[in-house]
């Protein structure tokens, strides 16, 4: 699988997909700097009475459920349910899935009602979302997954979805293969919300480009040249966690004028099924 980001990149420019995002508390404003700075429109309607409309406006819905309550299940099924109607792309990172009970039950809903085009989560919460053993403490995950390509397709093939999984080296998988995202560097994971943005990066990829394996490999890819490109220094001086998140907004920002000429380097096919 080849992708063009540089031709990715200008889909989400000059498209301007509005993305719907529920996010969580948190991270929310990270979230809707991301989207915009790829080029999106962010849009954080979260009351019941007005996200059906606000999602017939969207070319892309995110449902996080990084800070879930009784409330914010039953918003986030009406959002899920109204992009299903309008063909919108629903992107579900399942945050802390594996951690409790009342997550598990959630996300296990979320996935099962809802026609998800892709499923972003980190090793753990995608391992458990698969119905096999995870490590989950609150919402890090933890532990060892040597086998979690083979994971992230059975996840894949379990809900109908194209799958991304988050950790050392990211994984995108489809019912059929995995391919393996060399890009990215450890300080990505000394700022909180990472994982909430690269979400946010996929379901903005997701709403300028159809084919959402090729918006899930781009986004994904993207995400990680990004974080490359601040941690080296290019957008700016980094002394610590802040002034990497100040930087890495930036790069997202800058990655088109940066160059991508070495993104298909970086995505290695490692099975078929």
């Amino acid at each position: 699988m080849t992708v063009d980001l540089a031709e990715s990149l200008d889909a989400v420019a000059d498209g301007s997909p509005l993305v719907n995002a529920f996010t969580n508390s948190v991270t929310v404003n990270d979230v809707a700097q991301v989207i915009l700075h790829w080029g999106g429109l962010p849009v954080m309607s979260e009351d019941e009475r007005e996200v059906a409309d606000m999602i017939a406006a969207a070319q892309a819905c995110l449902l996080n459920m990084g800070t879930i309550s009784e409330s914010d299940e039953a918003t986030m099924i009406a959002a899920g349910e109204a992009a299903n109607e309008q063909g919108v792309p629903v992107v579900l990172d399942p945050v802390g899935v594996g951690a409790t009970p009342t997550r598990n039950r959630v996300a296990e809903r979320f996935a099962s009602e809802l026609d998800v085009a892709a499923i972003k989560g980190n090793y753990g919460e995608v391992t458990a979302l698969a119905g096999e053993d995870a490590e989950i403490r609150g919402v890090e995950s933890v532990g060892e997954y040597s086998d979690i390509a083979t994971t992230a397709v059975a996840c894949a093939q379990k809900y109908d979805t194209v799958v991304v999984a988050s950790g050392e080296t990211d994984v995108v998988a489809t019912e059929e293969a995995a391919y393996e995202i060399t890009a990215g560097d450890p300080q990505m994971g000394t700022v909180v919300g990472t994982g909430c943005m690269l979400g946010a990066s996929v379901a903005t990829f997701a709403g300028a480009i159809e084919d959402i394996e090729q918006a899930a490999l781009a986004g994904t890819v993207a995400f990680g040249l990004a974080g490359e490109a601040a941690a080296d220094g290019a957008f700016g001086d980094v002394h610590g966690p802040a002034s990497f998140n100040v930087a890495f907004k930036d790069a997202v920002a800058g990655l088109r004028e940066a160059g991508t000429d070495s993104a298909d380097a970086r995505i290695e096919q490692l099975l078929t099924i």
